[in-house]
């Protein structure tokens, strides 16, 4: 599943040159677009945190959460073996959980590790009933590094959520015009749904780059009757 880039620009285009607006060079879409894709993306966590709050069972708001769940689902990553010189936060935006693959009366289990803050490791290495060991095992992060504990903790998968790719509407300059060229392109990673959405929130972006302020207040007033629509 995924969002045609081209789609997108093709869309943008025509709306932000209606009536002479101003132009969107290619090198401005391509970084309008990536900042719209991640506005979106960010979003999710919080309408999914706001909808989990709400008290009851509204079938709407059930609906609310699967329809994030879903989308949120395409960035999730499940049980990635990780090796102990491999394990860092780069390219994870959020992280699940870590386990490790342990013998336990003779028989495999996965165990998942605890996660402590960096001044807390202290405290559990210096007592017996706290110190972690390969059945239960701990982890921290620092810097960006985590750090498992005990290091006989080697059997290590980890389950976390990545962000979109970076998107690009690729082309090639033929006669001084911008030509798309598939080959060289990368759609948007988030769900299909959210196309319209895309072309509100780059409009929105590119009224600032243009300086088209009712470009902007346009794009911007749809973009929050879409979002009250959803949250109604």
């Amino acid at each position: 599943m995924a969002v045609n880039i081209n789609t997108v620009y093709l869309r943008v285009l025509a709306i932000a040159n209606k009536e002479q607006r101003g132009y969107i060079t290619p090198q401005e879409f391509n970084t309008l677009a990536n900042q719209a894709q991640l506005d979106i993306f960010e979003q999710y966590f919080y309408d999914l945190n706001q909808f989990l709050r709400l008290p009851g069972n509204d079938t709407i708001h059930s609906d609310a959460v699967d329809m994030l769940e879903e989308k949120i689902s395409i960035f999730e990553r499940f049980d990635v073996p990780i090796g102990i010189g491999n394990l860092t936060t780069l390219g994870v935006y959020r992280l699940g959980a870590i386990y490790n693959r342990t013998l336990i009366d003779g028989v495999n289990v996965k165990v998942e590790a605890q996660r402590l803050n960096p001044n807390e490791i202290r405290h559990y290495l210096n007592s017996p009933l706290t110190a972690p060991t390969v059945k239960r095992p701990v982890f921290y992060i620092q810097t960006n590094q985590i750090t498992v504990l005990p290091p006989e903790a080697d059997s290590l998968t980890m389950n976390y959520i990545v962000k979109p790719a970076t998107v690009y509407w690729g082309y090639t300059i033929i006669n001084d015009e911008a030509l798309y060229n598939p080959s060289t392109s990368t759609d948007f990673e988030l769900h299909p749904s959210e196309e319209t959405e895309l072309v509100l929130k780059i409009l929105s972006l590119a009224g600032v780059v243009i300086r088209d302020p009712q470009l902007y207040q346009i794009a911007a007033a749809e973009d929050a009757k879409n979002i009250q629509q959803e949250k109604q």
